[in-house]
């Protein structure tokens, strides 16, 4: 529900070149898919030829001239055709498209990875940006009660110690401060970068945590059919149906391979008399079969490559579900006690904000003093920090 995040995200999708590269190799694989379909289909190519001859009196007949000398033009259709009768072609075009679905599953894991990581991006920044402000204004409740113990230690009401343990605490929290804007530094420069931008371009937009809202209602329990939607795992499905296809491919090459031709054109003196009703068409029909008999075993160890290489898709397939479950299984681990650490965070944060204002009352009533004030507004700070940090983890 946070309009410049939902904006972010889609211009890190139309800019972010990593996705822009999973788009090509999508494009590509789809690209070869359909040319090694291609192949199911017969070849049709055109040929032609021509040569200027001369043929001496000595392979000339009798009643030839000394010297005679002719043109010859050649113009033909040729048409092959693989037969496809052990399937193995079906089988390449099939690991092909194969191996395109599993691409098309590793963009869409690129689109959910970049997601997330922008609205990790802005939800660190929104958290690192209250971590500060609650930072700044400890550091400034700790100056006033520095400056109020010198003014005590210099009329004897306080002790040297206090003194110096109060400036301990103000040198580690303003030293915790550095650290705190070089991280929120760091996390504009990874949204310009999701963004497809230089750091010299950050993002117009900023986060606060008050900005970003929570889900209402988180689940607890997760189905197995949603896991099997993750990318990751269709992929590796994808990978296991791309190299079975392979094992059908090298099986085919073991078997005889059997082509058809057939050539159609015609054969002239000269170039204006290819075609022509004077001389008859040239056809050539016919078929050939080729049977690897000796390789060396190469063709043989190739199926047992394709094999190992299935078997391995498949030992992939099952670390990529077993993986699956258990990010799923710690995700919603996370998510339970998450809340219950923001729930222990919230209700701190409640008392020592209530104790603040009790202070506050007995101060106007004359009851306490302006360090007892300066201690429990320090005591609530530390609560709200703790509380910015639990509610920045609870959003990632």
């Amino acid at each position: 529900q946070s309009r410049p995040l939902n904006d972010l995200i889609e211009r890190a999708l139309k800019a972010n070149p990593d996705i822009q590269t999973a788009i090509q190799s999508l494009r590509a694989a789809q690209a070869t898919a359909k040319a090694q379909r291609g192949a199911l289909f017969p070849v049709v190519t055109a040929s032609g030829s021509g040569s200027h001859n001369q043929t001496s009196a000595a392979v000339s007949s009798s009643s030839a001239d000394a010297n005679s000398v002719f043109g010859l033009f050649t113009g033909l259709l040729n048409v092959n055709y693989l037969l496809d009768i052990w399937g193995g072609t079906r089988r390449a075009a099939e690991s092909a498209e194969a191996q395109a679905e599993a691409q098309c599953f590793l963009l869409e894991g690129a689109y959910l990875t970049l997601t997330s990581n922008v609205v990790v991006a802005a939800v660190t920044e929104a958290s690192l940006r209250g971590q500060i402000a609650t930072t700044e204004r400890t550091v400034e409740v700790q100056r006033q009660s520095l400056a109020l113990l010198q003014r005590r230690f210099q009329i004897g009401q306080s002790a040297r110690a206090d003194v110096a343990a109060q400036e301990a605490a103000l040198a580690q929290s303003e030293a915790a401060l550095p650290p705190l804007r070089n991280q929120l530094s760091q996390q504009r420069n990874l949204l310009a970068n999701l963004t497809g931008q230089t750091t010299a371009h950050l993002p117009a937009e900023t986060f606060s945590l008050e900005s970003i809202s929570l889900p209402k209602a988180l689940p607890v329990t997760l189905p197995s059919r949603m896991v099997e939607q993750r990318p990751d795992i269709r992929a590796a499905e994808a990978n296991v149906h791309a190299a079975a296809a392979t094992v059908g491919v090298q099986t085919a090459a073991l078997l005889p391979q059997f082509t058809f031709g057939l050539s159609y054109g015609s054969t002239a003196t000269s170039s204006d008399m290819l075609f022509s009703d004077v001389l008859g068409p040239t056809v050539m029909v016919g078929g050939s079969f080729m049977q690897t008999l000796l390789d060396g075993g190469a063709s043989w160890q190739r199926r047992k490559a394709a094999q190992a290489a299935w078997e391995q898709a498949k030992s992939q397939y099952r670390s990529t579900v077993l993986t699956a479950f258990r990010n799923v299984a710690d995700s919603l681990r996370a998510i339970e006690f998450d809340a219950i650490t923001l729930r222990a965070a919230s209700n701190a944060e409640k008392a020592a904000r209530l104790s603040l204002e009790i202070t506050r009352r007995r101060q106007a009533a004359g009851d306490a003093g302006i360090l007892e004030v300066l201690n429990a507004e320090l005591t609530y700070q530390t609560a709200a920090l703790a509380l910015v940090q639990e509610i920045g983890r609870a959003h990632v």
